[in-house]
């Protein structure tokens, strides 16, 4: 039986989700009912088992239904991050094989203009709510649908995400669709029961999109276990903390980011609210600095767990407080069965202490969709697979981050691409060459930093060479600080040297942080 199901006979009057923002409440009886109803509607348009459909939505009821429903059907559900540019929206529409988009009126003006720039192609178009003009209508869909009618047998549906590529195009991680009885396996119940203790206690805070991988999620697992999920808008620090109070949340998910704007606030802010009801703070996403995560240790107490993982889904570490206290820096030791590597360049095993490739071994192989060269390059002769990422263990097993990725920049929590900014900089005719780096930002973790070779006689402006990336390039992947410069710091076969160019902007040797 699907878990939702469950629930919504078990305990149909219990509030499945809180939107604080809107002071929207939605029951686990109402929430099941939609969401077969969206189901019949979605079966009805003719989408067969395997199929999928595209949201473009902000955090609000119809999204967790409309999620509900594709695994009802037994179709793939692609959510769409809102910061994403026209011709980005249309790449992961065509990659992914979307048949429809569905939007909501929060997102209006972003709508519209992805269907006249042409990005939504000639898929069908609905609105949820009170609509969007040229979309059709969502709610007149399901109100042709009886919620009570037999679904048909499917596989069940699920989430078909993207993550960024190394060369700035998204990668799709289309998992293969599975019975019901298969769905969530002994050792997955562990991880999220065992050790966060997520249950039908659980009131879960999620102050990110769900169009993130772990929000989504993590919401999901709420149902899942028979929980309350308290959704925000978005993450604003004061009133995160005021909500921890006000629906007495015991878990919660972040980014080391939050943590830096929560522990900004006024020492009046922080201390006026009770907390005691949290139990539990989970983060990942992005290397949280000891000092950051010591500071939140000291103001909520021994909650926080990390886990350091991919959508990729290859291997997972989690590390808790305590742990944490005694190893700082660690993100953990591998969890769910895998085991964690550490290889040199030429897939050799390193011992404890040095630096080299972290690759896990013992779970089920993932593809990267119509991407074989992706996936290939993610795997070694063994079997092994990489995020990308380098790291060492010490003696007991435990993992440390050295670099997340070489070129990645971290901002706040999202991954963003260097290759992908420069090649919409190279394109400038003021611009000779350009390196994309991430340099430190004291809230942000990192900030989008390009230094810029001009063309000879040019003088590129910050200001117009802002503009042009602000037609091309969604908002978090813009740089924020630029430098001008005669050359770029090459090794002697001409490869760019990015690591020269971070460490003028790191803090000087022996010096705070």
């Amino acid at each position: 039986m699907p878990q939702l199901a469950y629930w919504a006979d078990r305990q149909p009057g219990k509030v499945a989700a809180h939107f604080p923002d809107t002071g929207e409440a939605v029951t686990y009886g109402a929430l099941h009912a939609r969401a077969r109803q969206a189901a019949h509607w979605l079966i009805s348009l003719g989408l067969q088992p395997g199929e999928g459909i595209a949201l473009l939505m902000d955090n609000r009821p119809e999204f967790l239904e409309i999620a509900e429903a594709t695994r009802l059907a037994g179709l793939y559900y692609t959510p769409l991050s809102i910061h994403l540019r026209p011709h980005e929206v249309a790449y992961v529409l065509g990659d992914s094989g979307a048949k429809l988009l569905i939007a909501s009126p929060a997102l209006a003006p972003l709508a519209q203009e992805l269907a006249e720039e042409g990005a939504v192609g000639d898929r069908p178009r609905y609105a949820v709510g009170q609509g969007i003009p040229g979309y059709g209508s969502y709610e007149a869909g399901l109100a042709a649908q009886d919620p009570a009618a037999p679904l048909p047998e499917r596989p069940v549906g699920r989430e078909f995400l993207y993550s960024s590529g190394t060369t700035g195009l998204p990668k799709g991680i289309r998992r293969p669709l599975i019975p019901w009885a298969d769905r969530d396996a002994p050792e997955w119940d562990m991880t999220w029961r065992s050790l966060y203790g997520f249950g039908e206690d659980t009131v879960y805070l999620s102050p990110a999109p769900l169009y993130h991988a772990a929000p989504n999620r993590y919401v999901y697992r709420t149902l899942v276990e028979g929980g309350t999920a308290v959704v925000l808008k978005k993450f604003e620090p004061a009133l995160a903390l005021a909500t921890i109070e006000r629906f007495r949340v015991t878990h919660s998910q972040w980014v080391p980011t939050m943590f830096v704007r929560m522990l900004a606030l006024p020492e009046a802010v922080r201390r006026g609210h009770d907390l005691s009801s949290h139990r539990c703070a989970i983060h990942a996403a992005a290397p949280c600095p000891p000092a950051v995560k010591r500071a939140m240790i000291e103001w909520w107490g021994p909650i926080l767990w990390e886990y350091y993982a991919g959508s990729e889904g290859v291997g997972t570490t989690v590390i808790s407080p305590q742990d944490w206290l005694r190893r700082p820096g660690s993100v953990g030791r591998p969890v769910n069965g895998v085991r964690v590597h550490i290889t040199d360049e030429a897939g050799n095993e390193l011992p404890p202490g040095q630096t080299g490739s972290i690759r896990f071994s013992g779970a089920p192989r993932f593809a990267y969709h119509n991407a074989p060269e992706k996936t290939a390059a993610s795997y070694d002769a063994q079997g092994r697979a990489t995020l990308g990422d380098l790291g060492w263990l010490d003696e007991e097993g435990w993992l440390y981050l050295s670099d997340r990725r070489a070129d990645l920049v971290l901002s706040g929590g999202v991954n963003l691409y260097p290759a992908e900014i420069e090649a919409v900089l190279a394109q400038h005719p003021d611009v000779a060459e350009v390196a994309v780096v991430g340099i430190p930002h004291p809230e942000m973790g990192e900030q989008v930093h390009a230094v810029i070779v001009p063309r000879r006689g040019a003088r590129p402006e910050p200001a117009l060479l802002e503009a042009w990336c602000r037609d091309r390039l969604a908002g978090p992947k813009r740089p924020r600080s630029w430098e001008i410069t005669e050359e770029l710091p090459r090794s002697e076969a001409g490869k760019l040297l990015r690591r020269l160019l971070k460490e003028r902007y790191l803090p000087p040797a022996g010096g705070a942080g």
